[in-house]
């Protein structure tokens, strides 16, 4: 019988199916941040040496604004596959969407490790490249909707164990890089072992994802969701439910109530609308939409303009970036999604919540005035430390307001109603990505004039 096993569920031995699940977090978020991190790279690519305009030799570098379009090309296919993906689970079977995802991902990383040894010009590479994010994370919005859904089916403790493998992409990306920086084998090298890192980690987790039905603590929960649907099934048909027999108030009818199960059916049939959970959650969803949005907006395209002070110290110069700038961020970014198993403050009833969300905002100004060379601005703030106080505090409130946003929305909803308010958030969060990416291009354009010369 379904239901002994039910209450006798296997062993995960030596957390195998933990260990895989945090690997299939950590895949569904490193296309985004191996682009994301790798800023350095793509705009040192993009820089053009030609004559400037008064015929001396110099470098003129056309302001392709990578950061901005990077940011805004992995947000908007993310956004509409995501929406899409909704529809496809009817239609695709999930072990093909996932499998399919992850040998896309796998080759085009595979042709961003290749163009690394390619000379190309700059115009004809930067439209190659947004073509690539593009691409990679349309798999990647399908890859992580469909992810969600089969960890769904474990007990709670291995969504916990998904997520923390996302918040780990960021920093895993950012070592990598500083890892191939250190390694000293050249620019050109540097660039190609730091992209073969996410070809390697892709085949893993396509193998993990393969692995995974074949562990039979796994299977027993992949397999759960069916068999109660066939038992459902065969309970109400034994009890001569029809149709027919549903106005009568003796019978099958009248058996089925008294158990329970036809006011079950009855209440999956009551959950609010899309709209009417929406007017609960409004202030949570726009609350996660203005917080990713805000760190959108500044980050990258703003923070990796930033120089340290200390332009004589060669070795500090070459990973000032990649330290103070991306492994700062996620380091914090995850110690802040921690935070809320700790402490929740505020309350979701506080007027403080969205008064702490808005007042992020005062970061988009502090980091334009850190020490940006050629900026429109009037550096302020030139010192390392103060740039990297600045990012510790910024990223650390994304990941604990963000954490709170997710944790509050479903308490303000009937549990019946919880999944179309997680639905809701994750529509306002990638919202908020894509409008924060959006808002990088008049910020960027505020630091940086258009093209910058630099005489020879």
């Amino acid at each position: 019988m379904w239901n002994e096993k039910k209450q006798n569920p296997p062993a995960d031995r030596g957390q195998a199916v933990g260990i895989i699940i945090f690997i299939l977090g950590l895949g569904t978020l490193l296309p985004w941040n191996f682009f994301i991190t790798a800023s350095q790279y793509f705009n040192g690519r993009l820089t053009q040496p030609n004559v400037t305009s008064n015929g001396t030799s110099g470098v003129t570098t056309k302001n392709y604004n990578y950061d901005s379009w990077m940011a805004l090309l992995s947000q908007l296919p993310l956004l509409m596959f995501t929406l899409l993906n909704s529809f496809l689970y009817q239609l695709v079977k999930e072990r093909l969407r996932v499998a399919f995802s992850l040998i896309t991902i796998f080759f085009l990383f595979c042709l961003t490790a290749a163009l690394v040894q390619v000379e190309m010009k700059p115009d004809t590479f930067f439209s190659v490249t947004m073509a690539t994010i593009w691409f990679i994370n349309m798999c990647g919005a399908v890859l992580q909707g469909s992810l969600f859904g089969v960890v769904g089916l474990f007990p709670p403790r291995y969504s916990t164990l998904f997520m923390s493998g996302q918040g780990l992409a960021g920093t895993f990306a950012a070592v990598a890089m500083l890892c191939s920086i250190l390694s000293n084998a050249g620019a050109t090298s540097d660039a190609l072992g730091y992209f073969i890192t996410p070809c390697v980690a892709t085949l893993v987790t396509l193998f993990c994802y393969l692995l995974l039905p074949h562990l039979e603590f796994a299977r027993f929960y992949l397999n759960r969701s069916q068999c109660n649907k066939q038992e459902t099934s065969k309970e109400i048909l034994s009890a001569g439910w029809s149709p027919s027999s549903s106005s009568s108030s003796s019978g099958p009818d009248k058996d089925m109530e008294a158990s329970g199960k036809f006011i079950d059916a009855e209440e999956s049939q009551e959950r609010l609308s899309v709209f009417a959970v929406f007017k609960k959650i409004w202030l949570m969803a726009l609350c996660v939409t203005c917080i990713f949005a805000v760190t959108l907006a500044v980050f990258p395209v703003i923070t990796v303009r930033v120089k340290t002070v200390y332009e004589g110290n060669a070795a500090w110069e070459k990973v000032f970036t990649c330290v103070c700038c991306f492994i700062v961020f996620n380091v914090m970014d995850l110690a802040g999604r921690s935070a809320p198993s700790l402490v929740q403050w505020p309350s979701k009833e506080s007027l403080v919540f969205p008064a702490a969300v808005l007042s992020r905002v005062i970061f988009i100004p502090l980091l334009m005035v850190c020490n940006i060379h050629n900026s429109k601005l009037t550096v302020i703030f030139s010192h390392d430390s103060i740039f990297v106080t600045f990012m510790a505090l910024f990223s650390f409130s994304n990941g604990y307001l963000a954490s709170l946003c997710m944790a509050y929305a479903p308490q303000l909803v009937r549990s019946k109603d919880i999944e179309t308010a997680g639905s809701l958030m994750t529509f306002f969060l990638v919202l908020g990505l894509a409008v924060g990416a959006s808002l990088s291009f008049p910020l960027g354009y505020l630091v940086l004039p258009t093209d910058t010369q630099t005489a020879a």
